[in-house]
């Protein structure tokens, strides 16, 4: 299917906002982190992207790929999807606006040479094509369908080598509730381990939690305007990164709120401030600079 842009109209991106796209800067800031200590501690391997929309996350990939290291993005693009249910996924948010094409153009924008490109479902990468264990880090953003994100999942799992990375996106939000119910079955029936969680995106490992924590951990992510908090899941230690929420002064909670907050009985009052908090949440991922 041609593109609605033609490529010597489409403008050359300078810098990786403008790519659209929704790799938010929490999430960049975990990548660029983590990547890069892979490669300070002398761990090579490749990187998988199962899901690229229009390149912003792959070409931060690619800017950490090391001499004899390969990216491989796997994507539809304009490509005709398998089954009726994702076509109808593709039909709603990206058939418009996701060619390959395009994708090319972002990328060379910023790197002399492309990624492999398997144009065609995640699915296909079953079969293999991606050596066992050949990996260090794969992201998962692709159908937000449970059966292809289980998919997913088996095909990064396979793909990671014994203390690799996975990150996979959309885990929490109200509109993919199958990416949910795969991203959970994996921990509690497949053996993921979490290690960090952001808004947007579940970072885990089949391997060492531990030490991929401990990396996050090297870092001073409150100084850079982030909160820091851990939490525990059936067990498990994982970390959880957001944005600092600075309330304006004009919207801080007034004497009656805090009041009624106070006066309400114990468990409406948990209740209360968990949606507020949730609101907090949303409002920074939506007005975040970097988004």
């Amino acid at each position: 299917m041609p593109s609605e842009v033609t490529a010597a109209a489409r403008p050359v991106p300078l810098k990786l906002d403008d790519i659209p796209g929704w790799f938010f800067g929490l999430d960049r800031a975990a990548f660029a982190h983590l990547l890069s200590h892979q490669s300070e501690a002398g761990v090579k391997g490749d990187i998988l992207e199962l899901g690229s929309y229009l390149g912003r996350s792959a070409v931060l990939l690619g800017d950490h790929l090391r001499t004899g290291e390969r990216l491989t993005v796997c994507d539809l693009f304009d490509s005709e999807a398998g089954d009726a249910d994702n076509a109808a996924e593709m039909a709603m948010s990206y058939r418009k606006t996701l060619t390959r094409s395009a994708f090319e153009s972002n990328y060379l924008a910023f790197h002399a040479e492309l990624p492999e490109i398997v144009q065609a479902p995640t699915s296909v990468l079953a079969d293999g094509r991606i050596p066992a264990g050949s990996c260090r880090f794969v992201h998962v953003d692709a159908s937000h369908l449970y059966e292809h994100v289980a998919g997913d999942i088996a095909v990064a799992k396979a793909a990671l080598a014994e203390d690799g990375l996975v990150a996979l996106d959309d885990y929490r939000s109200e509109h993919t509730p199958g990416v949910s119910a795969a991203v959970w079955e994996a921990v509690f029936t497949g053996g993921l381990r979490p290690v960090l969680l952001t808004p947007m995106k579940f970072y885990g490992t089949w391997g060492d939690a531990a030490a991929a924590r401990q990396v996050l951990l090297e870092r001073d992510w409150q100084a850079e305007g982030y909160t820091v908090d851990e939490d525990t899941i059936a067990g498990q230690r994982v970390l959880r990164l957001n944005y600092q929420v600075k309330t304006p002064a004009s919207v801080q909670r007034s004497t009656p709120r805090r009041l009624a907050l106070d006066l309400l009985p114990p468990v409406a009052t948990r209740a209360t401030r968990r949606v507020l908090r949730t609101l907090r949440e949303r409002r920074a991922v939506r007005t975040t600079p970097n988004a």
